[in-house]
C-alpha cells in the first residue's frame, strides 16, 4: 500500500510541477472521449426518439405499403410501385382479427394558408378509422367522424404547432378555414401534439387530417398510398399479418407489396442506427489515438528531463520494474484525468440538449470511456515507461 502511495504521490507532484503541459496533454483524451460519448448518447437519445414515436402511434399495428420488404423499411416502399384501391381495403376489412382498417392517401408538402399566415406540412386523408390506428388524442374540438365522409364535408382536424403557426392561438382555430391549393377546408378539431418520428421519420405534428371523401380533388385517382390496419391483439399480429398476405396475392405480385408490423420497422430502424453510430464512434475515436500520441511524446519528454532522478532512484535501490510503473502509472493518470473531464463536460452538454431531444449516456458508455481512457495510457505509456526502466544507472547519473 505504502508503495503505491508512494507512486501515485511521485507522479502528482511531477503533475504539479507542470500544471500547463498535464493540462494540454490531458486535452487530446478529453476531446477523444467528449466526441465518442456525445455520439453515443446522441444515438441512444435519436432511437428512443423514433421508439417514443411508434409507441404514441399505438399498438398492435400493421402496415400494408408497396414494395418489397426491404425497399419498405428503408423508405423507397413508399415511392412509386402499386396503389391501393377500395377493393384492397375491403379484402383487408375481411381478414379475421383486424379491429380497424384504414386506407390512407398522404400529399406531403403541401402549402396551407390562413389568417395571412403560411405553413407547409402533410395531407393525410383517410377514414375516421385513422383516429384509432394512430392513436390520436383530442385536444380541442372533435376528430374526423364517419359523418365528414359520407357528406363529403371538408373538415380538417390540425396540431397544436398547426394552429399556433396559422392563428397564432388554436383556441383561434377551431371553426376557421384553412385554404390548401385553392380548397378551403373548416377547423373542426386540434389533436394532441405528436411530436416527430412515426413512419418514415416525418413530423407528426405537421400532418392534418381530412376525410378521403373530401380528398378526392387532391386523390383524384381514388388510389391509396397505405392501407394501416390494428390486430386485436399483439397474439394476433403474425397470423393477421399473413391473411392480409394472402389475400392479396391473388391481385398482387410477392414483390409489389409488404406487410410489416412496428417491431420489424424498428428493428431495422435500429439496425441502421447501430451500423451508423459505430462508424461515428469508429471516426471519433481516431481523436482518442492522436490523444494517445500526445501522452505518448510528453512522456518520452519527461523521462529525457527526469534521467538523472531516474539514476539517483535506481542507485539507492529502486529495481527497473519500479521505474516501469512509476513512468506508466503517470501516463495511465494523464489519460485517465482526460477520460473523467470528457465525461463531465459530455455529461453537461447532454443535460442542454435534453430540453430539446431525449439524447442521454448510459452505463455502458461511462464505462467505455474510462476504459479506454485507461488502456491509452497502457498502451501509449509502456514504450516511454520501458525506455526509462531500461537505462543504467550509471549512465543516468552521468547524464547531462
Amino acid at each position: 500500500m505504502r508503495y503505491l502511495s508512494f507512486i501515485f504521490k511521485s507522479a502528482f507532484l511531477d503533475f504539479s510541477r507542470n500544471k500547463g503541459r498535464t493540462i494540454l496533454t490531458s486535452l487530446g483524451i478529453l476531446i477523444g472521449v467528449l466526441s465518442v460519448v456525445l455520439l453515443m448518447a446522441l444515438g441512444l437519445g435519436l432511437k428512443k426518439y423514433i421508439s417514443n414515436q411508434f409507441d404514441s402511434l399505438g399498438a398492435n399495428l400493421i402496415y400494408v405499403m408497396p414494395g418489397n420488404e426491404k425497399a419498405m423499411t428503408s423508405g423507397a416502399g413508399m415511392m412509386g410501385g402499386i396503389k391501393f384501391d377500395d377493393k384492397d381495403v375491403l379484402r383487408v376489412k375481411r381478414i379475421e382479427g383486424c379491429e380497424v382498417v384504414a386506407p390512407v392517401f398522404a400529399k406531403p408538402g403541401i402549402e396551407m394558408e390562413a389568417n395571412g399566415n403560411s405553413e407547409t406540412g402533410e395531407l393525410i386523408a383517410s377514414t375516421d378509422e385513422i383516429n384509432i390506428v394512430m392513436n390520436l388524442q383530442l385536444e380541442e374540438g372533435r376528430l374526423l367522424e364517419h359523418r365528414d365522409n359520407d357528406k363529403r364535408a371538408k373538415t380538417i382536424v390540425i396540431s397544436p404547432k398547426i394552429a399556433e403557426k396559422l392563428f397564432d392561438n388554436q383556441r383561434n382555430a377551431l371553426g376557421k378555414t384553412i385554404t390548401i391549393e385553392g380548397q378551403n377546408f373548416k377547423v373542426i378539431g386540434i389533436y394532441k401534439s405528436k411530436g416527430g418520428g412515426g413512419l418514415g421519420g416525418s413530423d407528426m405534428d405537421s400532418h392534418v387530417f381530412v376525410s378521403n371523401a373530401a380528398a378526392y380533388v387532391f386523390n383524384t385517382e381514388k388510389k391509396y398510398f397505405a392501407i394501416y390496419a390494428k390486430a386485436e391483439s399483439k397474439d394476433l399480429i403474425d397470423r393477421v399479418k399473413k391473411d392480409i398476405k394472402t389475400s392479396l396475392l391473388k391481385r398482387y405480385d410477392e414483390k409489389q407489396f409488404s406487410v410489416v408490423d412496428q417491431a420489424e420497422i424498428m428493428g431495422t430502424i435500429n439496425q441502421i442506427f447501430n451500423v451508423l453510430n459505430t462508424v461515428l464512434v469508429a471516426i471519433a475515436a481516431i481523436s482518442l489515438v492522436v490523444g494517445g500520441i500526445g501522452i505518448m511524446n510528453i512522456m518520452y519528454v519527461t523521462v529525457s528531463e527526469r534521467i538523472r532522478e531516474i539514476g539517483i532512484r535506481r542507485a539507492l535501490g529502486a529495481q527497473s520494474k519500479d521505474i516501469l510503473y512509476q513512468f506508466l502509472i503517470e501516463s495511465v493518470l494523464l489519460s485517465i484525468f482526460g477520460g473523467i473531464f470528457g465525461l463531465g463536460l459530455a455529461y453537461g452538454i447532454v443535460y442542454l440538449l435534453q430540453s430539446l431531444f431525449p439524447a442521454y449516456i448510459d452505463l455502458i458508455s461511462i464505462i467505455l470511456s474510462l476504459g479506454v481512457s485507461s488502456v491509452i495510457g497502457i498502451v501509449f505509456g509502456v514504450f516511454p515507461a520501458k525506455k526509462a526502466a531500461d537505462l543504467s544507472p550509471i549512465d543516468a547519473i552521468r547524464y547531462e
